[in-house]
């Protein structure tokens, strides 16, 4: 099956919403019913994370979500249960991965294999830079899985436009400097760089870290982002309510009706 980043972003004009999961939070069961939630909403594409022990570019909440995943009993393969399950569920949603290297690594092949036998359609590894990443993307290529590369506040022009020829499936965009994390107000800046890299490139871009708000995902949209990630703020709601993460998936439906 082809790319579905491919099919969603076709319309350069699109406007999407993705919330970000880190999956087995709290436990495997009620995560599943978090994201099932999310995507009954009303969701075109959404992004999970596998839990991993030492995961660098996130800030604190989402931190805690990872240890509470780890410490219910996720690994790699019942991570890959979860994504089969959902899959099955929703055959024609965009999934994006947010995963640490070292998982795929350790795997070799057969962590890519097992991401194409559960329709994964993009990944990105927040932990490995483009000049390390010849052989992953050969293997996201071999197993038609998309890539994503990041592109930092700093990243010079020509950086970006060439971080932008190793993305096949959208360009991941951060909205500032530091980890991930829940901010009240986008910053002027953020829009700016929006803007500009929106100038730069053609190919899809997606903007995460920071953004929390129904106002701050329009604000991106109108920026010319073509996505925008919520993710540290949905992961808040669940530790909010960890004795009835029913409660967390009516605000997170509420929020994305919200958009809608």
């Amino acid at each position: 099956m082809s790319n579905r980043f491919d099919k969603l972003f076709k319309d350069h004009d699109k406007k999407v919403f993705m919330p970000f999961f880190t999956l087995g939070d709290p436990n495997f069961d009620e995560s599943l019913h978090i994201i099932s939630a999310a995507i009954d909403s009303g969701v075109e594409a959404i992004e999970l994370g596998f839990p991993f022990s030492d995961p660098i570019a996130d800030g604190p909440t989402n931190q805690r979500s990872m240890e509470r995943a780890l410490k219910s009993g996720m690994t790699f393969d019942r991570c890959i249960e979860m994504l089969s399950i959902i899959r099955q569920k929703y055959p024609d949603i965009a999934i994006g991965l947010l995963i640490y290297y070292n998982l795929l690594f350790k795997q070799g092949e057969s962590a890519y294999q097992k991401l194409q036998s559960v329709g994964i359609d993009g990944v990105v590894c927040a932990d490995l830079p483009l000049e390390e990443s010849k052989e992953h993307e050969t293997l996201l290529k071999k197993y038609n899985i998309g890539a994503v590369q990041m592109v930092a506040p700093n990243s010079s022009d020509e950086r970006v436009k060439q971080l932008a020829s190793h993305s096949s499936a959208f360009n991941y965009v951060l909205s500032g400097f530091g980890t991930t994390g829940a901010k009240s107000e986008i910053a002027p800046q953020t829009i700016a760089r929006i803007k500009h890299v929106r100038a730069l490139i053609d190919q899809p871009m997606v903007v995460g870290f920071g953004i929390s708000k129904p106002e701050h995902v329009h604000a991106v949209w109108q920026a010319g982002g073509n996505a925008a990630i919520v993710g540290s703020y949905f992961t808040s709601l669940i530790e909010q309510h960890l004795d009835d993460t029913k409660i967390a998936a009516e605000k997170i439906r509420r929020f994305i009706k919200v958009l809608k």
